[in-house]
C-alpha cells in the first residue's frame, strides 16, 4: 500500500513485456465462433457459449502462445484471433474485445455456473456483484476455472478492461489477502451475518428460547427432543448454493443449546468463510493466471488495484475521455457540431455512456491509466484511445 498504483503498473507492464514468449515470426492461434449458437441471446446450453466454444478450442493451444507482448498501436497483437462463421470482420481488434465482453455476459448469467450472484443482493446491497459458485468441482468445471483464470491474464495483457462485477472477497482471495471474517461476510452474506451476530450478542437462556422460536416460525428449527414443545435450532445451516449441510459430525442430531450456541455461530461464519474462499475453484482459476501472467506480480497490487487493472472502472470518466481524443483533417475542438457532440454526451446517464463506448469501439469500460501519459504525445495507445472524430464522407457534409 505505500507505493503509488501508477508506479505498480509501469513495473508490471515492463514484467509483462520481458515475459512474452510468443513473437513476431509465430501465427497468433485462431478460433471459430458461432455465433448462431447463441442466437436470440438465449444460449440452449452452456455448451454453445461463447466460453465454452473458446474454452474448448484454446485447451490445445500452449499457453505459451497466448502471452504476448502489451497491446499497443493502432491494430494491436492479441493472445488470440477469432473468427465469426459467416460474418467478415476486418481486422481483428473489434472481434476479440466483442468476444471479451460477450464472454462477462455469459459468465454473468444463468447460462453457466461458475459464478454465483452473491447472497446479499437478495436484500439490495452488492446488487449485481458476483462471487465464485462455492461448490466441490468437476474435472469439467476446473477446466473452466481454469480458462476463466486465463482469461483474466489475457485481458490484462491486452489492456481491455473486463465488465465484471466481482466481491472484493474474490479479489483479496487471488491476490492472497486473508479475508475478515466480519466485514466480507457481511459483504457477501448480510442475511447470515445478521442471524450470527444475534447469536452471539444473546444474554440469557430465555432470549435463545424467543430466538430459537422465532426461527422455527421460519421453518429453519425443530422441535426439542426433551421436551418436543420447545423449538430448537440443530447444528445444520444452508450453504450459498441452498442445500442443507451439518456443521458438525451428526449435527443434525445436535441441538443448539446454552452452551454450545457460540460453537454454532463459529461454525456458520466459518462455513461461509470457506465458501468465499472456495480453495478448489480459486486454485485453479490462479494455475490459470499463471500460464499468462507470472503471479509474483500479484503481491505488489492490492485487491482493488488488481480490480482496477483487470477490469477498469465501472464508469465512463468524460474529461479522460475529451483529453484522449483525436480530431482528424480539418476538424477542430472548437466547432460547432463538435461542441453539440460533447454536451450531448455529458447529459448521458453512464448507463448510455457504457452502450456509446460499446457502439464505439466493441467495449463496455475504457482503461483506467493510457500509456501517453508516461511518454510524448506520439507514445502508442490502446484501443479504444485516441477517440478519432473524422470528418463527414459525402462532399456536402
Amino acid at each position: 500500500g505505500l507505493i503509488f498504483y501508477d508506479t505498480k503498473v509501469t513495473v508490471m507492464n515492463r514484467v509483462l513485456n520481458a515475459t512474452v514468449q510468443r513473437t513476431a515470426d509465430h501465427a497468433a492461434p485462431e478460433i471459430t465462433l458461432d455465433p448462431l449458437e447463441i442466437v436470440g441471446g438465449e444460449i440452449r446450453s452452456s455448451e454453445n457459449s461463447y466460453f465454452c466454444q473458446a474454452a474448448r478450442q484454446l485447451a490445445c493451444v500452449p499457453s505459451s502462445q497466448l502471452c504476448v507482448k502489451l497491446a499497443s498501436g493502432g491494430d494491436p497483437t492479441y493472445a488470440f484471433n477469432i473468427r465469426f462463421t459467416g460474418e467478415e470482420v476486418h481486422g481483428t481488434s473489434g472481434s476479440f474485445r466483442h468476444f471479451l465482453w460477450q464472454v462477462c455476459k455469459e459468465l454473468q448469467s444463468s447460462s453457466l455456473s461458475l459464478l454465483l450472484l452473491c447472497p446479499s443482493s437478495a436484500v439490495n446491497k452488492n446488487k449485481g456483484k458476483y462471487i465464485l459458485t462455492p461448490s466441490p468441482v468437476t474435472y469439467a468445471e476446473e477446466q473452466l476455472f481454469h480458462f476463466f483464470g486465463q482469461l483474466l491474464g489475457i485481458a490484462i495483457r491486452a489492456d481491455v478492461p473486463l465488465p465484471l462485477d466481482l466481491l472484493p472477497s474474490f479479489w483479496k482471495t487471488l491476490v492472497g489477502e486473508p479475508l475478515d471474517p466480519d466485514i466480507d461476510l457481511q459483504e457477501a452474506d448480510i442475511l447470515t451475518y445478521n442471524y450470527v451476530k444475534k447469536f452471539e450478542n444473546i444474554n440469557d437462556e430465555t432470549e435463545l428460547e424467543a430466538l430459537c422460536a422465532e426461527i422455527a416460525s421460519q421453518h429453519l428449527a425443530t422441535e426439542s427432543p426433551d421436551c418436543p414443545n420447545k423449538p430448537c435450532c440443530k447444528f445444520t445451516y444452508l450453504t450459498m448454493t441452498g442445500e442443507e449441510v451439518e456443521l458438525c459430525p451428526r449435527g443434525r442430531h445436535i441441538p443448539v443449546g446454552w452452551e454450545n450456541k457460540d460453537v454454532y455461530a463459529a461454525a456458520i461464519r466459518s462455513l461461509r468463510m470457506r465458501e468465499l474462499q472456495t480453495p478448489e475453484c480459486m486454485t485453479a482459476v490462479r494455475a490459470g493466471l499463471g500460464s499468462i501472467i507470472p503471479l509474483q506480480l500479484l503481491t505488489t497490487l492490492t485487491p482493488l488495484e488488481m480490480e482496477l487493472r483487470t477490469c477498469g472502472l465501472p464508469y465512463i470518466n468524460l474529461e479522460f475521455l475529451k483529453a484522449h481524443t483525436m480530431y482528424q483533417v480539418g476538424l477542430m475542438e472548437t466547432d460547432q457540431h463538435i461542441e453539440f457532440f460533447w454536451s450531448a454526451l455529458e447529459m448521458f446517464t453512464q448507463e448510455e455512456l457504457c452502450k456509446f463506448i460499446k457502439f464505439a469501439c466493441n467495449q463496455e469500460r475504457i482503461p483506467f491509466t493510457c500509456p501517453c501519459k508516461d511518454g510524448g504525445p506520439d507514445t502508442a495507445h490502446v484501443p479504444p484511445y485516441p477517440m478519432k472524430i473524422a470528418p463527414p464522407d459525402g462532399a456536402a457534409g
